[in-house]
């Protein structure tokens, strides 16, 4: 082995290799095994290879780690890493556990866990890096390295604080997240969703289940719930708040921002499989009288799905869904051919016919194939941009209800990417 102490939060998102350098996935967490006298010892590690999918990496495969890279034999069984009974994950399960100390001297958080290789290809946990408690409001407490035997559980210990593990996973996207936190204990789980940001946990549940966003509501208290779909994309929110009884339903639409909920209630009254029930109603709108400068200023801002950024709708004022009659929509290709001071009312596509807010889900499918886009305009009976319907709301559409969770069948075994 190349190095023969490692901190494991350190550890997470390092990519693994395989013997001829060809890349393999990414490290996710730590998985260990009590035993009766000794620290822990490491079974392996959970790996994530291209399609999002979680596996197991046995930790006698394991060559080399350092250097922020891990060396493998190169074989991989991709069948979807299943926890067992009396395995832990370091990241997911230690990170953030209250521990007593042996001699008495109180009690401290595990910050980060070091696992050792005396050799062989042998890992184990070797030394906690723990804070101990605050000693006053404006201090943060020592901190601390202790070996695994100096310190022990707390007895009659609740669930522990997340917020360790949710710094681990600063850096995730959303729907990386969401797939972490589906591989986690219900109960952990749930601890990290109470620790969440709001704006957060609203981009995480965008990206889960329907029967999981429900159960995530359900955890919640309704004034945070509102919060959080206030957050959401409004089509997402719908989806979610069609699934809740009609009195948690009125309940919640109730305690959101006024527009927010004035969004959701529209998008309620659309079929889920017509274009008005996939549609987002917060697309980009500009007036034909708007210069290609601040149309590209517009679709410019970081908070913008790439989806709604690839063009923008013209019609006449109100701005606001439902709009003043619709006038057409500009690439932004288009508009990057042309000069910022150009008029956006002389660059319209006219050969891109909106839908109409009842068309069925597989038509809007069949146009975006068809012409191949990544949005379509949606108005109503009166010709007024009601909101657009983007490739990701087809997608969800089109693939199974678990295609998130989905998994192949068979292990067969994968040598680099």
């Amino acid at each position: 082995m190349s190095a023969t102490r490692v901190f494991v939060a350190r550890l997470a998102g390092c990519t693994v290799f395989d013997p001829a350098g060809d890349r393999v996935g990414r490290v996710r967490d730590v998985l260990v095994v009590y035993r009766r006298s000794e620290p822990p010892r490491v079974v392996g590690l959970i790996v994530e290879i291209p399609g999002k999918r979680r596996v197991f990496l046995p930790i006698g495969r394991v060559t080399s780690i350092a250097g922020g890279q891990v060396i493998t034999t190169g074989l991989i069984n991709v069948r979807r890493f299943q926890q067992r009974g009396g395995e832990v994950r370091v990241i997911a399960e230690l990170l953030s556990r209250v521990m007593v100390f042996n001699d008495g001297s109180g009690e401290g958080t595990i910050e980060d866990v070091a696992i050792e290789s005396p050799g062989h290809g042998n890992w184990a946990i070797s030394q906690l890096f723990v804070r101990r408690p605050r000693t006053g409001p404006f201090t943060k407490g020592a901190t601390v390295f202790a070996s695994w035997n100096d310190m022990h559980e707390r007895t009659g210990a609740g669930t522990q604080g997340a917020e360790h593990l949710i710094a681990t996973y600063a850096d995730l996207k959303p729907a990386d997240l969401a797939t972490t936190l589906l591989d986690l204990p219900t109960q952990r789980m749930l601890d990290v969703i109470d620790e969440l940001p709001d704006a957060r946990l609203a981009d995480v549940l965008e990206e889960m289940p329907e029967t999981t966003q429900v159960s995530v509501l359900g955890h919640i208290q309704d004034v945070r719930a509102a919060d959080v779909l206030d957050q959401m994309q409004p089509d997402d929110a719908a989806d979610l708040i069609g699934q809740l009884s009609l009195e948690r339903r009125e309940a919640l639409l109730t305690l959101m921002e006024p527009d927010e909920a004035e969004d959701v209630r529209m998008l309620l009254t659309y079929p889920a499989e017509s274009a008005g029930g996939l549609m987002t109603t917060e697309p980009v709108i500009l007036s034909a009288d708007a210069t290609v400068a601040e149309a590209l200023a517009l679709i410019r801002r970081q908070d913008l799905a790439p989806a709604l950024a690839a063009a923008v709708c013209v019609t006449l004022p109100p701005y606001e869904p439902p709009t003043g009659h619709y006038l057409g929509i500009v690439h932004f290709q288009r508009m990057l051919r042309y000069a910022p001071h150009e008029r956006l009312g002389t660059l319209l596509d006219t050969t891109l016919e909106p839908v109409h807010a009842r068309t069925s889900a597989a038509e809007v499918s069949r146009i975006l194939a068809s012409y191949n886009l990544v949005q379509v305009p949606v108005v109503d009976d009166s010709g007024h941009l009601v909101g657009v319907v983007t490739i990701d709301d087809v997608l969800d559409y089109l693939l199974p209800d678990d295609w998130r969770s989905h998994d192949e069948p068979g292990g067969a075994y994968v040598v680099g990417t």
